[in-house]
């Protein structure tokens, strides 16, 4: 049977359009369906326009540290709507790249909302369109508890488009979006609170890294409370939002932020007229090939739940068009040893395991820390302390996890990632010589393990 396209993707995020490029450049007719903005979560509202606000919260500590270097500055002031004008303009940009990178790759890009209709059939804006196959790049949605109120909240979503800094601010969540804006929200200027059911928030770090960055940050002035959950949220006379929490407190703030937790977006996909199965989550369920219960539908990135970062998103996508049109180049995505960073103030860079992973695989473990004072910090009055850690394979001498809470955390972590990767052992590092002085010597320096 012939169809009108031999892939057919839903979604212009970083893994549909990576999977859609490779398959057009490898002589496949493909076309791509997307019904918001080009670029996806990542780039319009995700890592690109957090990591530039980020940016400008650093900026206040910036000015703070200055004058031990002989700086004299003039009193600074913050403008909210002059951030978000310029952070607007480079998104708008990136998305002029991101329909250049398609169409200039001979993809049809068809702007809409696609629908399946059959396991080779999609409908987009009534058009009727067949594909030999199709593959769901659709992403994650943010979702905010179904409290009373909730209409009051905000996510990640919005919070890009705050027409103002808002005063005072709740942060409601545990995990890296969380810990990431209220650093925003905090660096920025508004008094902060971030509340977490939990008893410490980023579950599934090493619980070290957690640890000190809870400290980095209380020792900044950030509001923090655990074991703290909103049960309402209601709307002031004045326009402002009162927070009753489940123990009972009440709470007022300007804006409510939200960061609980993300769903698959499959709002009106019609993935009832196929096989495709969703597995106990609500993602979508693939095999090791990204193959879905109907053959011809395959899916990737955040909609199947695995790791939902882009850089995964990008492999997947490669995977799926090396797979499908470029047999020969085909490698499987291997998940192990992905390097990630939070972009919290100050950051966290990590790769491998926790210590908590490696004693729960049944690894014999040596760990390696340390915490210091970084030397850009020796002129000024901030105490603020920059941690690494090792965690090491006594038995083998591999090095199982690297961990870093301070500035330019991710930088440094990636190359690491790279060492363990190619299975580096503790020494290889113990003889790999530092660059001095940097703070990222300190993971070639570290040679007494720690009594536990």
């Amino acid at each position: 049977m012939s169809y009108e396209f031999d892939l057919f993707v839903i979604g212009a995020g970083s893994g549909g359009v990576r999977a859609a490029r490779f398959a057009a450049g490898f002589g496949a007719k493909v076309a791509v369906a997307e019904s918001r903005y080009l670029g996806g979560t990542c780039v319009n509202v995700g890592c690109v326009p957090k990591k530039l606000l980020v940016y400008g919260a650093h900026f206040a500590e910036d000015f703070e540290q200055a004058s031990g270097f002989g700086w004299t500055l003039g009193e600074s002031s913050f403008d909210w709507a002059t951030l978000i004008a310029n952070k607007d303009r480079e998104i708008n940009r990136l998305n002029g790249i991101y329909r250049n990178l398609l169409v200039n790759s001979g993809v049809t890009l068809i702007e809409g909302h696609a629908r399946i209709t059959g396991p080779n059939e999609i409908e987009v804006n009534g058009q009727r369109h067949s594909a030999k196959h199709i593959l769901i790049a659709t992403g994650g949605w943010p979702q905010i508890p179904e409290i009373a109120g909730r209409e009051h909240a905000i996510s990640s979503n919005e919070a890009f488009f705050l027409k103002e800094l808002p005063k005072r601010v709740l942060v409601v969540g545990g995990g890296y979006i969380a810990v990431e804006f209220a650093g925003i929200f905090h660096g920025l200027g508004a008094q902060t609170s971030l509340l977490y059911r939990g008893d410490m928030f980023l579950r599934g770090f090493d619980g070290a890294v957690r640890k000190h960055l809870h400290e980095e940050l209380t020792k900044r002035g950030m509001d923090i409370q655990f074991n703290a959950d909103i049960a309402r949220i209601d709307k002031q006379a004045d326009g402002s939002l009162k927070a009753t929490l489940k123990d009972g407190r009440e709470l007022e703030a300007d804006c409510i932020f939200y960061a609980t937790g993300r769903r698959p977006m499959l709002d009106n996909l019609g993935l009832e007229t196929t096989g495709v199965k969703l597995d106990k989550r609500g993602f979508v369920e693939v095999d090791d090939l990204y193959q879905t219960a109907e053959p011809s539908i395959l899916a990737i990135g955040d909609v199947i739940g695995r790791v939902q970062l882009t850089p995964v998103a990008l492999a997947e996508g490669m995977a799926v068009a090396r797979r499908l049109f470029k047999p020969e180049q085909y490698r499987a995505v291997d998940y192990a040893m992905i390097p990630t960073a939070v972009f919290s103030l100050p950051n966290i860079g990590t790769v491998g395991l926790s210590e908590e992973q490696a004693i729960e695989e049944g690894h014999a473990v040596q760990v390696f820390e340390s915490s210091f004072r970084p030397m850009k910090l020796t002129l000024t009055d901030c105490q603020e302390r920059t941690f690494m850690k090792l965690v090491v394979d006594a038995n083998t001498d591999k090095v199982l996890g690297c961990h870093m809470v301070g500035p330019e955390a991710g930088e440094i972590v990636q190359g690491l990632a790279i060492a363990l990767k190619a299975g580096a052992t503790k020494q290889h590092f113990d003889e790999t010589i530092g660059v001095h002085p940097t703070a990222a010597e300190e993971f070639v320096t570290m040679r007494t393990p720690l009594k536990r």
